[in-house]
């Protein structure tokens, strides 16, 4: 049985969750993809053969998918939202509507926070902090913040992660695993999107997210990238006050970045922030190679004398010289209006699959890049909007079925960020002139005589150790072949559905053999004649008769519900 093998050794609440999640997919009228994946077992068995109809004002795919995942909790929210910046993997439609997800929460009792800190800082509250305020400022599906004191009266900011929060994501991820195999086996539509890439993607980000001490290391690493700077502040971290749930960093008193009327109150110079802001952001990509991506206006706020500081260092990008080689290229290629060379990165990057046929791939791609950008070279850079131009180019790449790294999504959905707070603190901000310094050296930085000499190196290692362990490789493929134990895997298409068709048909013939059977042995106790009578017949008989009429109602209700008379 299909779900067998999954639920296998599983504790009894995974399997809770299990069929939890199940019915909520079901209410939400995914029933059809739950009975493909065989996760019918998972539910109620008075609810295996229920078919929920979806409303008209939800009968939107993405729409319900969200509902479904809002239900469902934090792990989902998360999920939601890691989504929403891949359109690359699920398509516009659903990143829009992943989008709407908000990660909030009801707060957790003082008494589980106060506890938790105590766990992990090895003391009680009162030594660790002068003042804590017991009423949390904000409150999220992963942790909740409050506002304190350390003994020396710093003001601190504490973030405490939710009771068993790692526990309940780890054992929903696991599920999550399950199904994303269960859906890759019987529904060969899946594939297309690799859930299980999907799933180990989010596990590792979330799981990043819940570590604060990795997170204290970011903002340490920031602080250091920063240490110069007379623009941009990063919050000290007090190692000692913090640990894996608990997160202890100095309290920021500014306005919000986007707070326009608060900063012309203050007397800011909106033109100056903005510049700032931007500057900050391409010096971490470009120079740094490590970048903040979630740079949202909540998580900047505009100190005294106009600083900006930066706060919530759970999801960073890190950008390999490789990564930023690349951003070189494709730069120059666009300088160049070189879409053949635009085309060759974008294949031997690895972002096509092997599936896709390369040559119709070259003609349909370079068209569609010619159609995008060719417009753009009669405008100035002010008068292009990226945040348009990186969706319509991410729309191309999901038709042409590309997949981008995760670091670059992560660069592009911090980029719209930070051109859409550009223009809202100064509509006449120029975002693209802002990165065209950055650009031009990252360029004259890519063919400079040290690069050069460095790729060079590279690339002879790389082909000394291929034709060092090339014998090593062949005698191993030989030596297989000798001992017939070299494998091959042949797939066949659709198989596996025919398999589970087979499988339902089969069930229904035996079914309804045994019906007959009930009938047949009923019958021939009636015509004996013996036993206990009811109104003057066998009464074993009589049951006999009305499990069959059970039974054959149950048979002929559950082929109409399939649809398939």
């Amino acid at each position: 049985m299909p779900l067998t093998s999954f639920i296998l050794g599983r504790r009894y609440k995974n399997i809770a969750r299990l069929r939890h999640i199940a019915q909520v997919f079901l209410g939400k009228g995914f029933g059809h993809i739950i009975a493909q994946a065989g996760l019918s077992r998972a539910l109620p068995f008075r609810r295996r053969f229920a078919k929920a109809i979806p409303e008209p004002e939800r009968s939107s795919i993405p729409v319900r998918l969200r509902e479904a995942f809002e239900e469902l909790g934090p792990t989902f929210i998360k999920l939601g939202q890691v989504l929403s910046g891949r359109p690359d993997l699920i398509t516009i439609a659903y990143a829009n509507e992943f989008k709407k997800l908000q990660d909030e929460a009801p707060p957790f009792p003082f008494e589980d926070a106060k506890a938790i800190i105590e766990t992990e800082l090895g003391a009680p509250l009162e030594e660790i902090f002068a003042s804590f305020d017991k009423t949390p400022a904000a409150a999220a599906s992963i942790a909740q913040v409050h506002y304190a004191a350390l003994q020396d009266g710093t003001e601190v900011v504490v973030k405490v992660q939710r009771p068993n929060i790692q526990e309940s994501i780890e054992q929903d991820i696991q599920i999550l695993r399950g199904v994303a195999a269960l859906l890759e086996k019987h529904i060969p539509e899946a594939r297309v999107y690799n859930p299980t890439a999907i799933v180990e993607e989010f596990a590792r980000t979330v799981r990043r997210e819940m570590d604060f001490v990795m997170e204290a290391d970011n903002a340490l690493k920031f602080s250091e990238n920063f240490r110069d700077s007379r623009t941009i502040y990063i919050p000290r971290i007090f190692g000692a006050h913090s640990g894996r749930k608990v997160l202890t960093m100095e309290r920021l008193t500014g306005i919000r970045i986007d707070m326009v009327a608060e900063l012309d109150a203050a007397g800011l110079d909106r033109h100056e922030l903005a510049e700032n802001g931007t500057n900050a952001f391409f010096k971490q990509v470009f120079d740094d190679g490590f970048f903040h991506a979630d740079p949202h206006p909540g998580n900047m706020f505009v100190m005294e004398g106009g600083r900006i500081g930066l706060v919530d260092f759970g999801i960073i990008g890190r950008l390999t010289e490789e990564n930023r080689e690349v951003i070189a290229d494709t730069f120059l290629a666009l300088v160049n209006k070189d879409f053949d060379k635009l085309v060759r990165q974008y294949i031997d990057m690895g972002f096509v699959s092997d599936e896709v046929d390369l040559e119709i791939f070259k003609r349909g791609f370079k068209a569609d890049l010619v159609d995008l950008i060719e417009p753009l070279y009669t405008k100035t850079l002010g008068q292009i909007k990226l945040s348009d131009y990186l969706e319509r180019i991410t729309s191309i790449a999901t038709r042409h079925g590309l997949k981008f790294p995760r670091e670059l999504i992560l660069m592009n959905k911090a980029l719209l960020i930070m051109e859409g707070l550009g223009r809202e603190l100064d509509p006449d901000f120029d975002f693209m002139e802002a990165a065209r310094p950055y650009a031009h050296k990252l360029v004259a930085g890519k063919y400079s005589p040290g690069k050069i000499a460095r790729k060079i190196e590279r690339v002879a290692e790389d082909q000394a150790d291929f034709y060092l362990h090339l014998p090593r490789h062949l005698r191993t493929i030989i030596r297989k072949i000798i001992k017939e134990d070299l494998k091959m895997n042949l797939e066949i298409v659709h198989l596996q559905r025919f398999i589970t068709e087979f499988d339902r048909s089969t069930n229904r013939v035996s079914f309804a053999l045994i019906i007959t059977g009930i009938i047949i042995a009923s019958s021939v106790i009636i015509h004996a004649g013996r036993g206990r009578l009811i109104f003057g017949y066998p009464s074993l008989g009589i049951v006999g008769y009305l499990i069959a009429v059970f039974l054959g109602l149950w048979l002929v209700w559950g082929i109409i519900r399939s649809g398939r008379l």
